[in-house]
């Protein structure tokens, strides 16, 4: 270092250290997601002297259903759910709760989705809080907090077959929601894929509310789910076809008009007049925003698969996050009785606000012995259906990627590569895992499945089963892909609402591959600035 650097008083200006962003807001309880587990929680906090602020992202904006985030809403959200105040109104009258939880003091933000949870640690030394990033309609924004409870719910496992991108194929919870939540389902004939309780359960009140189930179709010998609830709907009208998967979904610009079901095991088929096929795989806990935020995980098939591991008091593996309700975990008996997701809640709001004598007192509803093996279920069903298309359907509709492409772990084909001609190493997801289960991400970065606007939330367990499939590996060997924020999709316009410190412009470009980040601080010319540069002009290094 020269003289001139060594008199130079040592602060790098380009560095993080004291450019914390603007927080806008603070509460000392955050609780994500205002269903029963979430209400409970906001509820029992409620009055004990705190700051608690219940956010949710319902209503979700029209485009963002389009997108199908956060569930696999399939094009059929009826024209009154682009009427915003429509649409709160119906959530205000189908969780009257919420009115309980404003009355008693919480403060709700309703239509704000939570995109990522920043714990203040070792990496993050520059915060002095734990961070939230939330959006809503017309801003993006930070909000400090002290404890943060998840109730971010459940999606459902997508499935891929000939016609599968089609308006009308979608999520069975999502369904439920359009139909219970909003009143705004636009489906009159629907074919259900998948015969587990959930998926029955959902079947059933659907059917209550004068959606027709015309079948129930299922890939293993028999039905998995409640025998009661399959005879409801066999004597609504509803075919029980097992041995079967779905062949084709044909249709038109409006939709899905028909759907053939067709057994693997035999030369059989059967075609079903129908506008909407609701996929009832698996209901998979909403694990993102906790996983992104660094929580452990593991594969539960009790729970329904990949879920946070949570103690008796719903504490997660970091100190200031608990989760309640389908996040921590799905279950017959949970699905068809709320107080469960309900008193999980409570006790998670307890726990976080450290109420005295409730540590070690817990009683906590088990979860059901799962009735059939879900990961050998969720593999097998791909096998049939996704292995065993009429077609090569696209298993990542948002960068039209096949399975035989992830299989053969081929790049993305928009580099027109070839294997004749291309010095490529092929050797398949069979190749990855002569060194072990083969990593989800990984193959995300090498095929780009999963990394589209939906987020992987339509294949992302197809994948899975595709590199246990092609590794020979057990499906709860495979691990889980990774969840980065912001877990719901942002326009760039929307994060460039978020402030940044005063500081942070003068410098940004060093953070950013910009040639002034090889010049030594000490050198930078101090009147540049990033933000007013003109185009053409050379930046500080130059």
């Amino acid at each position: 270092m020269d003289n001139e650097a060594m008199q130079t008083p040592f602060y790098d200006p380009a560095s993080v250290a004291g450019k914390a962003p603007p927080v806008d807001e603070s509460t000392d309880l955050l609780i994500v997601g205002a269903g029963p587990a979430g209400i409970a929680a906001a509820l029992e906090a409620a009055g004990r002297g705190v700051s608690v602020t219940l956010v949710d992202e319902n209503p979700v904006p029209l485009d963002t259903m389009g997108e199908d985030v956060p569930l696999h809403f399939g094009g059929r959200m009826g024209a009154v759910a682009g009427n915003a105040n429509a649409m709160l109104e119906a959530m205000l009258d189908a969780r009257p709760e919420l009115g309980d939880a404003l009355e008693a003091g919480v403060d709700v933000k309703l239509g704000t989705a939570v995109w990522g949870l920043f714990p203040h640690g070792p990496a993050s030394a520059w915060m002095d809080t734990h961070v939230a990033g939330l959006a809503d309609a017309s801003r993006t924004w930070l909000i400090a907090f002290k404890q943060v409870i998840v109730a971010s719910g459940r999606r459902d496992m997508g499935l891929a077959f000939e016609g599968w991108q089609r308006p009308g194929v979608m999520g069975a919870s999502a369904a439920w929601r359009l139909a219970v939540l909003y009143g705004a389902l636009d489906a009159r004939r629907a074919v259900l894929v998948g015969s587990d309780t959930d998926a029955l359960n959902i079947a059933v009140d659907l059917m209550a509310r004068g959606v027709r189930i015309l079948a129930v179709i299922e890939q293993s010998d028999a039905i998995v789910g409640d025998a009661a609830l399959a005879s409801q709907l066999e004597a609504g009208g509803a075919r029980l076809l097992t041995r079967h998967v779905v062949r084709h979904a044909r249709g038109d610009a409006y939709g899905v008009t028909s759907v053939e079901a067709a057994s693997p095991h035999a030369d059989t088929s059967v075609t079903f007049e129908c506008d909407t096929v609701l996929l009832g795989i698996a209901a998979l806990p909403a694990i993102e925003l906790l996983e992104a935020a660094g929580c452990a995980t593991t594969f539960d098939a009790a729970r329904g698969g990949h879920v946070a591991n949570v103690d008796a008091m719903q504490r997660t593996s970091l100190p200031f996050a608990y989760a309640a309700g389908d996040c921590a975990g799905v279950w017959a008996s949970k699905s068809r009785d709320d107080g469960v997701a309900r008193e999980e809640g409570r006790r998670a709001a307890r726990s976080a606000l450290d109420a005295p004598g409730v540590c070690g007192t817990a009683r906590v509803t088990q979860p059901d012995a799962p009735a059939h093996d879900i990961a050998a279920s969720r593999v097998a069903w791909v096998r049939a259906s996704v292995l065993g298309a009429a077609g090569e359907p696209f298993v990542c509709q948002c960068e039209e990627v096949t399975a035989r492409e992830i299989l053969d772990v081929r790049p993305p084909r928009y580099l027109d590569w070839h294997p004749a001609d291309a010095a490529h190493d092929t050797r398949g997801v069979a190749g990855l895992a002569l060194s072990g289960p083969p990593n989800p991400d990984a193959v995300k970065r090498l095929t780009r499945a999963c990394m589209g606007p939906c987020q992987g939330r339509r294949c992302r367990e197809q994948v899975a089963a595709l590199l246990a499939i092609g590794s020979g590996c057990a499906l709860p060997r495979i691990p889980l892909a990774t969840f980065r924020a912001p877990v719901r999709p942002l326009a760039l316009r929307q994060l460039a609402d978020v402030a940044e410190a005063s500081s942070t412009g003068p410098h940004w470009d060093s953070w950013f591959g910009m040639a002034s980040q090889w010049v030594p601080f000490w050198r930078v010319d101090p009147l540049y600035r990033a933000g007013t540069r003109q185009n053409g002009e050379p930046v500080a290094s130059e």
